[in-house]
């Protein structure tokens, strides 16, 4: 969240369980390098993982005004 300024919507209140949704995959893959030089060997692995916003009525921002 940005600072508080003018004009900035730095405060969020929400109740996330309803209004975000995290997807988690089960699966992590895992790929061994065959360029590294022996006796060594190098292992990338991978992970998706995403979210999004799911009800946006859950989820309301401040917006902060000069006076």
């Amino acid at each position: 969240m940005p600072y508080v300024a003018a004009s900035s919507l730095s405060i969020a209140f929400s109740d996330f369980r309803r209004g975000y949704l995290i997807v988690d995959r089960q699966r992590v893959r895992v790929l061994r390098d065959p360029y590294s030089a022996k006796p060594y060997v190098l292992f990338y692995t991978t992970k998706r993982v995403g979210g999004g916003v799911q009800d946006f009525d859950a989820i309301k921002v401040l917006k902060f005004a000069v006076s």
